[in-house]
Protein backbone atom coordinates (compact mmCIF):
# COMPACT_ATOMS: atom_id res chain seq x y z
CA UNK A 1 0.00 0.00 0.00
CA UNK A 2 1.51 3.35 -1.07
CA UNK A 3 0.76 5.15 2.40
CA UNK A 4 2.59 2.41 4.34
CA UNK A 5 5.70 3.12 1.97
CA UNK A 6 5.29 6.72 3.13
CA UNK A 7 5.06 5.78 6.81
CA UNK A 8 7.94 3.48 6.92
CA UNK A 9 10.34 7.06 6.83
CA UNK A 10 12.52 7.06 9.39
CA UNK A 11 10.75 9.64 11.13
CA UNK A 12 8.52 6.55 11.81
CA UNK A 13 10.46 3.78 11.51
CA UNK A 14 12.27 3.86 14.96
CA UNK A 15 9.15 3.82 16.95
CA UNK A 16 8.32 1.05 19.32
CA UNK A 17 5.54 -1.58 17.97
CA UNK A 18 5.14 -0.35 14.60
CA UNK A 19 3.03 -3.51 14.29
CA UNK A 20 1.82 -6.10 16.32
CA UNK A 21 0.47 -9.84 15.62
CA UNK A 22 -2.78 -11.11 16.27
CA UNK A 23 -2.77 -14.24 19.40
CA UNK A 24 0.48 -15.10 16.66
CA UNK A 25 -1.44 -14.77 13.61
CA UNK A 26 -0.47 -12.72 10.70
CA UNK A 27 -1.95 -9.12 11.31
CA UNK A 28 -2.49 -8.23 7.48
CA UNK A 29 -4.57 -12.15 7.25
CA UNK A 30 -6.23 -11.15 10.43
CA UNK A 31 -6.98 -7.46 9.12
CA UNK A 32 -8.43 -8.87 5.74
CA UNK A 33 -10.41 -11.68 7.43
CA UNK A 34 -12.63 -9.66 9.64
CA UNK A 35 -12.57 -6.59 6.95
CA UNK A 36 -13.90 -8.77 4.85
CA UNK A 37 -16.70 -10.40 6.30
CA UNK A 38 -17.50 -6.82 7.69
CA UNK A 39 -17.40 -5.49 4.26
CA UNK A 40 -19.94 -8.50 2.90
CA UNK A 41 -22.30 -7.18 5.85
CA UNK A 42 -22.06 -3.84 4.45
CA UNK A 43 -22.76 -4.15 1.38
CA UNK A 44 -25.93 -5.84 2.38
CA UNK A 45 -27.41 -3.36 4.61
CA UNK A 46 -26.37 -1.28 2.04
CA UNK A 47 -27.42 -2.65 -1.49
CA UNK A 48 -30.61 -4.27 -0.06
CA UNK A 49 -32.70 -0.99 0.89
CA UNK A 50 -31.79 0.39 -3.15
CA UNK A 51 -33.91 -2.13 -4.59
CA UNK A 52 -36.78 -2.91 -1.62
CA UNK A 53 -37.67 0.74 -2.14
CA UNK A 54 -37.27 0.71 -5.67
CA UNK A 55 -40.13 -2.35 -5.34
CA UNK A 56 -42.36 -0.18 -2.52
CA UNK A 57 -42.81 2.35 -4.95
CA UNK A 58 -43.47 0.18 -7.97
CA UNK A 59 -45.97 -1.07 -5.68
CA UNK A 60 -47.09 1.85 -4.99
CA UNK A 61 -47.71 3.84 -8.31
CA UNK A 62 -49.42 0.07 -9.85
CA UNK A 63 -51.43 -0.53 -6.31
CA UNK A 64 -50.04 -4.43 -6.80
CA UNK A 65 -49.59 -5.78 -3.15
CA UNK A 66 -47.65 -8.39 -4.04
CA UNK A 67 -44.39 -5.38 -4.72
CA UNK A 68 -45.08 -3.84 -1.39
CA UNK A 69 -45.14 -7.34 0.61
CA UNK A 70 -42.51 -8.13 -1.78
CA UNK A 71 -40.25 -5.15 -0.26
CA UNK A 72 -41.10 -5.53 3.21
CA UNK A 73 -39.78 -9.25 2.91
CA UNK A 74 -36.39 -7.91 1.49
CA UNK A 75 -36.44 -5.37 4.52
CA UNK A 76 -36.82 -7.68 7.00
CA UNK A 77 -33.37 -9.84 6.36
CA UNK A 78 -31.84 -6.91 6.97
CA UNK A 79 -32.89 -6.54 10.86
CA UNK A 80 -30.33 -8.56 12.32
CA UNK A 81 -27.78 -8.07 9.53
CA UNK A 82 -27.65 -4.16 10.61
CA UNK A 83 -26.50 -5.22 14.10
CA UNK A 84 -23.95 -7.77 13.01
CA UNK A 85 -22.24 -5.51 10.75
CA UNK A 86 -22.18 -2.69 13.56
CA UNK A 87 -20.58 -5.71 15.92
CA UNK A 88 -17.96 -6.21 12.91
CA UNK A 89 -17.11 -2.85 12.33
CA UNK A 90 -16.07 -2.83 16.09
CA UNK A 91 -14.39 -5.23 16.11
CA UNK A 92 -12.15 -4.16 12.84
CA UNK A 93 -11.37 -0.82 14.65
CA UNK A 94 -10.29 -2.43 17.62
CA UNK A 95 -8.08 -4.74 15.50
CA UNK A 96 -6.54 -1.86 12.94
CA UNK A 97 -6.03 0.36 16.29
CA UNK A 98 -4.24 -2.60 18.28
CA UNK A 99 -2.17 -3.85 15.40
CA UNK A 100 -1.16 -1.12 13.10
CA UNK A 101 -0.91 1.34 16.30
CA UNK A 102 1.86 4.02 14.71
CA UNK A 103 -0.55 4.02 11.00
CA UNK A 104 -4.00 4.23 12.33
CA UNK A 105 -2.41 7.35 14.71
CA UNK A 106 -1.18 8.99 11.72
CA UNK A 107 -4.40 7.96 9.80
CA UNK A 108 -7.09 9.14 12.38
CA UNK A 109 -4.53 12.45 12.69
CA UNK A 110 -6.29 13.25 9.50
CA UNK A 111 -9.15 11.79 8.83
CA UNK A 112 -10.72 12.30 13.16
CA UNK A 113 -13.29 14.71 11.90
CA UNK A 114 -15.09 12.71 9.03
CA UNK A 115 -14.76 9.92 11.97
CA UNK A 116 -17.08 11.32 14.20
CA UNK A 117 -19.24 12.00 11.33
CA UNK A 118 -19.29 8.05 9.77
CA UNK A 119 -20.63 7.53 13.89
CA UNK A 120 -23.20 10.16 13.59
CA UNK A 121 -24.31 8.76 10.21
CA UNK A 122 -24.94 5.31 11.27
CA UNK A 123 -26.90 6.67 13.94
CA UNK A 124 -29.30 8.53 11.78
CA UNK A 125 -29.33 5.36 9.18
CA UNK A 126 -29.94 3.13 12.11
CA UNK A 127 -33.01 5.21 13.34
CA UNK A 128 -33.97 5.72 10.29
CA UNK A 129 -34.04 2.03 9.32
CA UNK A 130 -35.82 1.28 12.05
CA UNK A 131 -38.41 3.89 11.79
CA UNK A 132 -39.25 2.29 8.16
CA UNK A 133 -38.75 -1.30 9.01
CA UNK A 134 -41.54 -1.21 12.57
CA UNK A 135 -44.03 1.10 11.10
CA UNK A 136 -44.53 -0.70 7.38
CA UNK A 137 -47.96 -1.50 8.50
CA UNK A 138 -48.80 1.81 10.52
CA UNK A 139 -48.19 3.88 7.64
CA UNK A 140 -49.66 1.88 4.97
CA UNK A 141 -52.03 4.79 4.44
CA UNK A 142 -49.05 7.16 3.97
CA UNK A 143 -46.54 6.03 1.59
CA UNK A 144 -45.21 8.85 0.21
CA UNK A 145 -44.05 9.43 4.12
CA UNK A 146 -42.80 6.04 4.80
CA UNK A 147 -40.96 6.24 1.08
CA UNK A 148 -39.28 9.18 1.86
CA UNK A 149 -37.71 7.35 4.73
CA UNK A 150 -36.96 4.51 2.27
CA UNK A 151 -34.61 7.02 0.11
CA UNK A 152 -33.33 8.82 3.16
CA UNK A 153 -31.98 5.40 4.40
CA UNK A 154 -30.62 4.94 1.42
CA UNK A 155 -28.93 8.49 1.46
CA UNK A 156 -27.13 8.15 4.54
CA UNK A 157 -26.49 4.89 3.27
CA UNK A 158 -24.65 5.77 0.85
CA UNK A 159 -22.97 8.94 2.30
CA UNK A 160 -21.35 5.96 5.43
CA UNK A 161 -19.87 3.97 2.01
CA UNK A 162 -18.35 7.22 0.54
CA UNK A 163 -16.46 8.29 4.05
CA UNK A 164 -15.00 5.14 4.45
CA UNK A 165 -14.09 5.04 0.60
CA UNK A 166 -12.47 8.13 1.67
CA UNK A 167 -9.62 6.57 4.24
CA UNK A 168 -9.44 3.44 1.99
CA UNK A 169 -8.89 5.14 -1.15
CA UNK A 170 -6.76 7.86 0.45
CA UNK A 171 -4.21 4.65 1.70
CA UNK A 172 -3.73 3.69 -1.71
CA UNK A 173 -3.37 7.34 -3.24
CA UNK A 174 -2.49 9.43 -0.03
CA UNK A 175 -1.37 12.94 -1.20
CA UNK A 176 -0.42 16.41 0.60
CA UNK A 177 2.41 14.05 2.96
CA UNK A 178 6.22 15.62 2.90
CA UNK A 179 8.08 13.08 2.24
CA UNK A 180 11.06 14.37 4.04
CA UNK A 181 9.03 14.33 7.41
CA UNK A 182 6.32 12.34 6.77
CA UNK A 183 4.07 14.13 8.07
CA UNK A 184 0.85 15.38 6.68
CA UNK A 185 0.56 19.13 5.34
CA UNK A 186 -2.81 19.26 3.16
CA UNK A 187 -6.19 19.89 4.09
CA UNK A 188 -9.39 17.14 4.86
CA UNK A 189 -10.85 17.70 2.06
CA UNK A 190 -7.75 17.16 -0.19
CA UNK A 191 -6.94 13.90 1.57
CA UNK A 192 -10.91 12.99 1.75
CA UNK A 193 -10.92 14.34 -2.29
CA UNK A 194 -7.84 11.38 -3.60
CA UNK A 195 -7.69 10.19 -7.01
CA UNK A 196 -9.40 7.25 -6.07
CA UNK A 197 -12.46 8.58 -3.96
CA UNK A 198 -14.76 8.62 -7.17
CA UNK A 199 -13.93 6.06 -8.67
CA UNK A 200 -14.27 3.24 -5.64
CA UNK A 201 -16.97 4.90 -4.36
CA UNK A 202 -18.98 4.13 -7.60
CA UNK A 203 -17.16 0.45 -8.32
CA UNK A 204 -18.36 -0.55 -4.74
CA UNK A 205 -22.05 1.24 -4.99
CA UNK A 206 -22.79 -0.91 -8.06
CA UNK A 207 -20.99 -4.02 -6.09
CA UNK A 208 -23.63 -3.28 -3.17
CA UNK A 209 -26.31 -3.33 -4.89
CA UNK A 210 -24.74 -7.11 -7.09
CA UNK A 211 -24.12 -8.23 -3.87
CA UNK A 212 -27.31 -7.78 -1.84
CA UNK A 213 -29.67 -8.65 -5.03
CA UNK A 214 -27.93 -12.23 -4.87
CA UNK A 215 -27.74 -12.50 -1.44
CA UNK A 216 -31.75 -11.80 -1.90
CA UNK A 217 -32.20 -14.03 -4.46
CA UNK A 218 -30.14 -16.94 -2.71
CA UNK A 219 -32.34 -16.53 0.22
CA UNK A 220 -35.35 -16.64 -2.00
CA UNK A 221 -34.52 -20.14 -3.55
CA UNK A 222 -33.73 -21.40 -0.04
CA UNK A 223 -37.47 -20.75 1.01
CA UNK A 224 -38.54 -21.99 -2.50
CA UNK A 225 -37.19 -25.34 -1.45
CA UNK A 226 -38.98 -25.39 1.57
CA UNK A 227 -42.21 -24.42 0.17
CA UNK A 228 -45.42 -26.36 0.36
CA UNK A 229 -48.01 -24.97 -1.38
CA UNK A 230 -47.94 -23.69 -5.05
CA UNK A 231 -48.94 -19.91 -4.13
CA UNK A 232 -45.90 -20.39 -2.01
CA UNK A 233 -43.58 -21.92 -4.64
CA UNK A 234 -44.72 -19.14 -6.64
CA UNK A 235 -44.12 -16.19 -4.71
CA UNK A 236 -40.44 -17.19 -3.60
CA UNK A 237 -39.90 -17.75 -7.47
CA UNK A 238 -40.82 -14.88 -8.71
CA UNK A 239 -38.82 -13.40 -5.45
CA UNK A 240 -35.61 -14.81 -6.62
CA UNK A 241 -36.23 -13.60 -9.76
CA UNK A 242 -36.30 -9.89 -8.94
CA UNK A 243 -33.37 -10.18 -6.66
CA UNK A 244 -30.98 -11.57 -8.98
CA UNK A 245 -32.66 -8.95 -11.84
CA UNK A 246 -31.63 -6.38 -9.10
CA UNK A 247 -28.14 -7.72 -9.36
CA UNK A 248 -28.10 -7.78 -12.96
CA UNK A 249 -28.37 -4.20 -12.64
CA UNK A 250 -25.59 -3.40 -10.87
CA UNK A 251 -23.25 -6.60 -12.11
CA UNK A 252 -23.55 -5.82 -15.77
CA UNK A 253 -22.38 -2.08 -14.99
CA UNK A 254 -19.74 -2.87 -12.62
CA UNK A 255 -16.79 -4.24 -14.73
CA UNK A 256 -16.86 -0.62 -16.50
CA UNK A 257 -16.40 0.97 -12.83
CA UNK A 258 -14.05 -1.35 -12.54
CA UNK A 259 -11.87 -0.37 -15.56
CA UNK A 260 -12.46 2.95 -14.34
CA UNK A 261 -10.90 2.58 -11.00
CA UNK A 262 -8.31 0.39 -11.89
CA UNK A 263 -7.01 3.52 -14.73
CA UNK A 264 -7.00 5.62 -12.03
CA UNK A 265 -4.70 3.30 -10.04
CA UNK A 266 -2.58 3.29 -12.97
CA UNK A 267 -2.67 7.07 -12.79
CA UNK A 268 -2.00 7.19 -8.80
CA UNK A 269 0.68 5.07 -9.14
CA UNK A 270 1.71 2.75 -12.34
CA UNK A 271 4.09 0.65 -9.73
CA UNK A 272 0.76 -0.25 -7.45
CA UNK A 273 -1.14 -1.14 -10.76
CA UNK A 274 1.59 -3.31 -12.32
CA UNK A 275 2.16 -4.96 -8.64
CA UNK A 276 -1.93 -5.49 -8.49
CA UNK A 277 -2.82 -7.06 -12.04
CA UNK A 278 0.67 -7.98 -13.11
CA UNK A 279 2.51 -9.13 -10.16
CA UNK A 280 1.61 -10.69 -6.58
CA UNK A 281 -1.83 -10.39 -6.99
CA UNK A 282 -2.51 -10.98 -10.66
CA UNK A 283 -3.89 -14.30 -10.13
CA UNK A 284 -6.90 -13.08 -8.22
CA UNK A 285 -7.87 -11.02 -11.39
CA UNK A 286 -8.21 -14.62 -13.56
CA UNK A 287 -9.93 -15.94 -10.44
CA UNK A 288 -12.65 -12.86 -10.49
CA UNK A 289 -12.86 -12.95 -14.69
CA UNK A 290 -13.74 -17.01 -14.14
CA UNK A 291 -16.32 -16.09 -11.32
CA UNK A 292 -17.87 -12.75 -13.20
CA UNK A 293 -18.54 -15.16 -16.37
CA UNK A 294 -19.62 -17.86 -14.65
CA UNK A 295 -22.13 -15.27 -12.64
CA UNK A 296 -23.57 -14.14 -16.16
CA UNK A 297 -23.80 -17.57 -17.01
CA UNK A 298 -26.03 -18.46 -14.82
CA UNK A 299 -28.54 -15.60 -13.71
CA UNK A 300 -29.00 -15.69 -17.75
CA UNK A 301 -31.23 -19.45 -17.17
CA UNK A 302 -32.64 -17.76 -14.24
CA UNK A 303 -36.16 -17.00 -15.35
CA UNK A 304 -39.80 -17.72 -13.33
CA UNK A 305 -40.69 -21.76 -13.43
CA UNK A 306 -43.74 -21.25 -11.68
CA UNK A 307 -47.20 -18.90 -12.23
CA UNK A 308 -46.63 -16.05 -10.10
CA UNK A 309 -49.97 -15.98 -7.71
CA UNK A 310 -52.16 -13.16 -8.15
Amino acid sequence: VALGVVLAAPALAAAPETYRTFLGFDSRISIWLIAEIHLMFGAFVLGVPIFAVTIEIIGWKTKDPRYDKLAYEFTQLLGGAFSFTALLGGLLTFTLFGLYPKFMEFLSGIFHDTMFLYAGLFFLESTTFYIYYYFWDRMVDRKGLHILLGVLLNVWGTVIMMVANSWAAYMMSPIGIDKETGQFIGTVWQAVNNPLWYPLSIHRFLGNVAFGGLICGGYAAIKYLGATTPAERAHYDWMGYVGNFSAMCGLIPLPFAGYYLGREVYSASAVMGNNMMGGAFSWTFIIQAILIGGLFIVVSKLTPAEKTHQ
